[in-house]
């Protein structure tokens, strides 16, 4: 079964990682209610700062900073598209999205959709 995958990195202050995980199980609920398959959301554990790229190097990693790497499953790239829409609208995740009561700074965030070629 071809599945579509959104991905993203994102730099979180230590002392601000309580409440993003807070924002991440409420927009969590919100995307597997709109139909997303899968929704998680990990901290890094074993990431180093590599000499030329790195995932703290990626999102300019600051010295009170951890990286957060996420993801969320859907059926297919038209699903994404239909589940993402019905999310962005939804009333719950109005204040969440409001770029200052975001516990992360969202200009060194990235994502991007990619297409599933190996699933087991």
């Amino acid at each position: 079964m071809a599945r579509y995958v959104d991905g993203f990195v994102v730099p979180v202050p230590r002392k601000k990682l309580a409440a993003y995980r807070s924002l991440a199980k409420k927009a969590g609920r919100v995307w597997r209610e709109h139909g997303a398959l899968e929704y998680i959301e990990s901290v890094a554990d074993d990431v180093k700062r590599g000499k030329w790229t790195s995932f703290p190097r990626s999102v300019k990693l600051k010295p009170n900073e951890t990286v957060v790497f996420s993801y969320i499953v859907y059926k297919s790239r038209a699903e994404r598209d239909r589940i993402n829409a019905k999310a962005m609208k939804d009333p719950r995740l109005a204040k969440m999205m409001d770029p200052k009561a975001m516990p992360f700074d969202g200009k060194r965030m990235f994502w991007g959709g990619f297409k599933t070629i190996v699933s087991r």
